[in-house]
């Protein structure tokens, strides 16, 4: 489960992707999460994901 928190979730998600996932359309798929959905929450509170960093920035 995810946390509801997007600041949580952002650095829940940066973690993931730094720890164990090269992209996050493998994060997204491996843990059944909507990428669109994901995408959107982080975008609400300024974060944008950096495919060159695999990363949200």
């Amino acid at each position: 489960m995810l946390p509801k928190d997007p600041v949580i979730l952002l650095g829940y998600i940066n973690t993931k992707l730094r720890d164990f996932y090269s992209s996050l359309e493998i994060l997204c798929e491996d843990m059944d999460v909507s990428e669109k959905e994901l995408t959107e929450t982080l975008e609400g509170i300024g974060y944008y994901y950096d495919r060159s960093h695999n990363q949200f920035v």
